[in-house]
């Protein structure tokens, strides 16, 4: 089968065996116009919507009683998520993270940590996204798609997996059912963690490396690909480490993170030595939030608990999800 797909970035032709399957098709498009999120028409001019979204991943395009050869799909960006469609409302959502303690993320923006790299003639730095509970996937879209904001279709993503591998995200993995878990995490206000790591560095195929400035431990999320990005990690919020061109002695870098470098040879030993040289000075100035002995305070009734789990133990019990930061003396 040979066909066209037209994407907001222009056209490209296909072709695809005659046993190709609609998760074939689905592939193909996402790789061609570089959306997660979309509504696909055809038959121009008199154009149909060609619902994908009500098809099995494993059909067989043959066997939809749909002719794709000859056919020009034109793709459109979805603007509302589509595993919105058809999920169970959250009844109840998990409190809010702590806030920040110690050293702010202002603090770091005043005064960022720079490490040198005579090895790659630059200096890596620490890229601080903005605080607005999509850290996580501003973080990921910031390394791998250009600093594009790309929170939702990120989000949807993740949605999109969890739905289609039911075996491998099961309630007891997401500790809340698929449905729910995923009508959840399109939330702007929903934090990312572990599973969305995972699941978007197998979506991007690469390996995403997750410093932990209080521990300085390192997650690999599909580790073993030949190109890696950093994470750095501070307990409750996620930013992005970049290696930004320099002027020898390499101790300040001056160019615009336009001009960073941010995906890295996996094979090169000076990356994650140089991105942990930069969390070691992180730890230094308690750039980390302790969330196993952090106090928080819940601002419905009052009570004071330690630590996220204390906080989650609370809302599960009472209902209450509206936390704030408690005195730590």
């Amino acid at each position: 089968m040979r066909f066209r797909i037209r994407g907001p970035g222009g056209q490209s032709t296909v072709t695809l065996d005659d046993s190709a399957t609609v998760n074939e098709l689905r592939t193909q498009i996402v790789d061609k116009t570089g959306l997660t999120a979309y509504d696909v028409k055809y038959g121009y001019p008199d154009l149909k919507h060609f619902l994908l979204d009500e098809l099995q991943p494993n059909q067989r395009i043959s066997d939809i009683g749909f002719k794709l050869d000859g056919e020009q799909l034109l793709v459109t960006k979805r603007e509302v998520p589509p595993s919105n469609e058809g999920l169970t409302p959250i009844s109840q959502e998990p409190p809010e993270k702590p806030p920040t303690s110690h050293t702010s993320s202002d603090a770091i923006s005043d005064d960022p940590p720079e490490i040198p790299s005579l090895e790659h003639a630059g200096t890596f730095v620490l890229r601080i996204m903005p605080d607005d509970n999509s850290c996580l996937f501003r973080a990921v879209g910031s390394a791998l798609m250009g600093g594009m904001d790309a929170m939702n279709e990120l989000r949807s993503v993740v949605a999109q997996t969890i739905q289609q591998n039911p075996g491998l995200y099961s309630e007891a993995v997401l500790e809340k059912k698929p449905d729910d878990y995923c009508r959840w995490i399109q939330n702007e206000d929903s934090w990312g963690g572990g599973i969305e790591l995972s699941i978007l560095s197998k979506h991007f195929g690469i390996e995403i490396c997750s410093i932990d400035v209080q521990t300085l431990r390192i997650d690999r999320f599909n580790e073993g690909l030949p190109t890696r990005c950093i994470l750095v990690y501070s307990g409750i919020h996620y930013d992005t480490v970049a290696l930004s061109p320099s002027d020898p002695p390499h101790t300040h870098a001056y160019a615009p993170p336009e001009f960073d470098t941010k995906v890295f040879d996996a094979a090169d030993p000076f990356v994650l030595e140089k991105a942990l040289e930069l969390c070691k000075v992180l730890q230094s100035k308690h750039y980390y939030t302790d969330t196993a002995g952090f106090r928080i305070r819940c601002n419905t009734c009052g009570g004071v608990f330690i630590g996220e789990k204390g906080a989650t133990q609370h809302a599960t019990q009472t209902g209450h999800y509206n936390f704030g930061e408690a005195s730590q003396d």
